[in-house]
């Protein structure tokens, strides 16, 4: 898995050619047939789901190597990101409610605003803020720090330098702030908009970012055990 996330064709060319699919899908087809594309058995919710099972792979890979059990600081990092992991997984398919197709019971389409056996829409300290926080997290994680390791490495605390995500995380964080962008301007254009959920396509594009994450900063782990 290493090996293929940081082949340029999945880390660089994917999210900017899926970028340009998707856009080229929701400007071709019809509502009525885009908006089966984007509900809870859709591509998207499909492939998120996919993401972060595999980002709970590994982030549980990371968990298990001798760096993360030594260190205290990258053991809660790596955990709180394994946690996040199984969550989103989870909330993704209702707990495993999208693929068997149980009736909720009355207790969950009481508190749930879909009636849905989840967490996420019972409020929003379960969706808004955590799914802000991610967002805030992949913008500057993949946009800011890269840059700044780039070109103006000192203005980076050195205590960080094994959490900070590398250059290949930067093109599908590019992504999520396009989509960012081309959602604000369809909110202000109101009688046309190009994506159908452009939140769905933001999300997409979030937990594909995390799975890149972990993946090379398990190769970065490798590395330096490789040359201790």
């Amino acid at each position: 898995m290493i090996a293929l996330a940081q082949n340029k064709l999945v880390w660089l060319w994917l999210p900017f050619v899926g970028l340009i699919i998707q856009v080229i899908i929701e400007a071709s087809l019809p509502r009525e047939i885009l908006a089966p594309l984007h509900s809870e058995s859709g591509p998207h919710e499909t492939m998120q789901f996919v993401f972060m099972v595999f980002a709970c792979f590994a982030s549980l890979g990371l968990l298990l190597m001798k760096q993360a059990r030594s260190n205290v600081y990258l053991f809660t990092w790596v955990f709180i990101a394994f946690i996040a992991s199984v969550y989103i997984a989870g909330e993704e398919v209702s707990w495993g409610q999208h693929i068997l197709n149980w009736e909720s019971s009355e207790y969950w389409q009481a508190i749930n605003d879909q009636g849905e056996t989840n967490l996420h829409n019972t409020s929003s300290w379960f969706d808004q803020k955590p799914r802000l926080i991610l967002e805030i997290g992949v913008l500057i994680g993949g946009l800011m720090i890269p840059l700044l390791r780039r070109f103006k490495p000192d203005a980076l605390p050195k205590k960080f330098a094994l959490i900070y995500p590398t250059y290949h995380v930067l093109p599908t964080a590019l992504g999520v702030l396009l989509v960012k962008i081309i959602d604000k301007v369809d909110d202000q254009l109101k009688d046309m908009s190009l994506f159908e959920r452009a939140s769905e396509v933001q999300e997409l594009y979030m937990y594909f970012f995390v799975l890149i994450y972990l993946v090379c900063l398990r190769a970065k782990l490798k590395g330096q055990d490789q040359q201790a």
